[in-house]
């Protein structure tokens, strides 16, 4: 008994020197850290579905951008490789029919092409040779056609007529632009007039046929839609995509309806989903043909209404929904080899799901429930997924289908998640407005010590249909804070997603209020339950809609807070409603357009506040922003310096919405932790 108490002493003794040793080897997590991550994606099965061929996205902070290769693993996890190491980058991977070769992306022939490479590595071929970019693609199941994703001015005949007039544009003197109807630009683009089209073409070479002819339509959607907008027809004589068709209601219709046209381009496609006015999205054939089954919302002109599955018998029309039943907003579809299930993914209940739902009665069985779920894709009885969480960038897994089993089959990050040493996360729930139950995480700081008292960042989400779920997230990232020294603090407050669609619905026409008792209780309830966090010393940050609220808590909760972080936030909802390009947004928001609705959207307007503003705050926007326009940050930075409040403003000429070039990316996070420790520390 001695001597195994003695073994058993040498055995703590040799983890706690062990433990000693690699905390020296590492440090508390910052920015640097997050830019380091390779950050993974677009898993594809090889037909026979023993492979995964993936991206892999690394920053190269001597470019200033990410750099893009592809990476085989088999599905049981051996053997990883990276495939290409080319500058250029390789992107969007796609296994050819056989097996045997993998086609994708990249730019280095000087212009995005489609590329070829052996599965067993080898040099890559050059597949097109167009004079205009592909930007998205896809092959045929028995791989003799390209489906490809080009953008050309709808009245040019050919690919060389829209380059010819591009370079003839580049040659004018004066530089001016008329318009006619909106959209005039979108998210961060300025508008020319061309437009995202399908073309076809087979493998072997000849002039792209232009599918969608004379359409004013974008397939890929505009701004972050992707290839899973279109299909091949079971017999690969046609495509199916999803597209918005509304004319000059392009900038309040959120109406997608699903089209479908012959390889050949003979006929103008055709509607399949007359009378519709809602999203339809995501087309995918059952493994039989006979089915058709995509993604469909209920009520127009709202962006975050929950999308279910409808499933449409294939060629007759006749439809079922699928998941009326489910409370969930479907995020994918994957089906079954025999047809009877449909693998998805969902934001539920602070985490996004992956699960099962039966073909035939619509039950919805969970596989995964913890972490954020992206891209199932089915490996004979097998899931492939990616995951990532608090504590880990994505990395690939999978799981039987059952849900047991759950292996994980890349670890490219393990050394650098060793190096940097990031806090403990806890949720929690707490009585919310009406008072229902309403969720929130925390994030511990690193090297959590129960004896000290910790400054407190106080996170809010944008959408402000989102959530602050449990994931790694590369713009709002807790674990930036936690290794700063604070607790983070994230309330997935009414109108949040992953809760119940009624949930999501509380907040439109409430946005100062319901949400805005959710985020004083919440707070409350975080001190309350850690009394580790010293509530004396709170910032609060947001963006978008996060930004909306610090500009509203600034005036109406102005003892509160050291300091606010204030980044793409509106001061003035009647102006924005002018300002932005999306108008469906605040017209279902606010419950219609400004001019005959004028009150709702001073009901909650921060700049009747302002008034009351005394706390410090820093300011953060970009030129580029077109969803919530620079002048409503220029704005609010006139306000705080008239006022005398010490304030500082982060101005990007060459950044959208988010921030996303790695150097910027330090300067933001660099900036935004030395503002909340001038005011929290000091």
């Amino acid at each position: 008994m001695f001597v195994l108490g003695l073994l058993l002493l040498g055995v703590v003794f040799v983890l706690l020197v062990q433990r000693f040793a690699d905390a020296a080897d590492s440090h508390p997590f910052t920015v640097h850290d997050l830019l380091a991550m390779d950050r993974i994606s677009d898993p594809r099965v090889s037909p026979d579905g023993k492979r995964v061929v993936f991206t892999s996205r690394v920053t190269n902070l001597e470019k200033n951008k990410g750099a893009n290769d592809l990476w085989l693993v088999n599905v049981d996890g051996s053997g990883p490789r990276r495939l290409t190491t080319h500058s250029a980058g390789s992107h969007d991977p796609r296994w050819s029919g056989d097996g045997k070769s993998i086609w994708f992306l990249s730019s280095r022939s000087e212009s995005s092409q489609v590329w070829r490479i052996s599965a067993d590595g080898g040099e890559a071929e050059q597949v097109t040779d167009l004079p205009l970019d592909v930007e998205g693609f896809l092959s045929s199941p028995d791989g003799t056609r390209l489906l490809l994703a080009i953008e050309v001015f709808p009245d040019c005949e050919t690919l060389k007529q829209t380059k010819d007039r591009l370079d003839e544009i580049k040659e004018h003197k004066a530089s001016g632009r008329i318009y006619e109807q909106l959209f005039i630009r979108h998210w961060d683009t300025w508008k020319d007039g061309r437009r995202s089209h399908l073309f076809a073409m087979p493998v072997a070479g000849g002039e792209p046929v232009d599918l969608m002819k004379g359409m004013r339509a974008d397939v890929p959607s505009k701004p972050f839609g992707g290839m899973e907008e279109a299909t091949f027809t079971p017999d690969g004589k046609a495509v199916v995509f999803a597209a918005r068709n509304v004319g000059r209601e392009e900038a309040w219709s959120t109406q997608f309806d699903l089209y479908e046209a012959p390889l050949d381009g003979s006929t103008p496609p055709k509607c399949l989903t007359e009378g519709n006015k809602t999203i339809l999205t995501n087309p995918a054939f059952s493994p039989d043909g006979k089915t058709l089954a995509y993604l469909s919302m209920s009520r127009p002109a709202f962006e975050a209404d929950r999308l279910r599955i409808v499933l449409r018998s294939w060629p007759n029309g006749e439809t079922r929904v699928l998941t009326e039943q489910w409370d969930r907003s479907v995020g994918g579809i994957a089906w079954s080899p025999d047809g009877k299930t449909i693998y998805t993914h969902a934001d539920n209940l602070g985490q996004h799901s992956l699960f099962a739902i039966d073909v035939g009665n619509g039950e919805a069985r969970k596989l995964v429930k913890e972490g954020k779920v992206f891209s199932p894709a089915v490996a004979g009885d097998r899931v492939v997924y990616g995951l990532n969480h608090h504590r880990s960038p994505v990395e690939l897994y999978t799981v039987k289908g059952d849900g047991s089993d759950v292996r994980q089959i890349t670890n490219i990050n393990a050394e650098k998640i060793a190096a940097a040493r990031m806090g403990e996360s806890e949720q929690f729930t707490f009585k919310g407005w009406n008072d229902e139950d309403v969720y929130c995480y925390i994030v511990k700081p690193v090297d959590f010590d129960l004896s000290k008292k910790y400054p407190v960042a106080f996170l809010i989400h944008g959408g402000p249909q989102g959530s602050f779920g449990n994931d790694f997230h590369y713009r709002w990232n807790p674990q930036v804070y936690t290794g700063a020294g604070y607790a983070a603090v994230m309330v997935d407050f009414h109108g949040s997603t992953g809760y119940g669609q009624a949930f999501t619905d509380s907040i439109s026409g409430h946005w100062g209020d319901r949400p805005f008792e959710d985020l004083q209780k919440g707070l409350a309830a975080a001190l309350e339950r850690y009394p580790w966090m010293d509530g004396d010393r709170v910032a609060a940050l947001g963006a978008s809609y996060g930004g909306y609220m610090i500009n509203w808590i600034a005036g109406n909760w102005p003892d509160r807070f050291r300091c606010f972080v204030n980044h793409d936030g509106n001061l003035c909802e009647r102006l924005a409603y002018y300002d932005t390009e999306e108008l469906w947004f605040p017209e279902w928001e606010h419950g219609g357009v400004e001019w005959e609705n004028t009150e709702k959207f001073e009901e909650h307007n921060p700049i009747n506040h302002v008034k009351n503003w005394k706390t410090p705050m820093l300011v953060i926007h970009s030129a580029k922003d077109f969803r919530v326009v620079d002048s409503q940050g220029i704005s609010t930075f006139t306000a705080l310096q008239r006022k005398g409040i010490p304030s500082k403003l982060l101005y990007f000429p060459d950044e959208n919405h988010w921030i996303l070039k790695p150097a910027n990316c330090t300067l933001w996070h660099e900036t935004v932790i030395a503002w909340i420790d001038q005011w929290t520390k000091a």
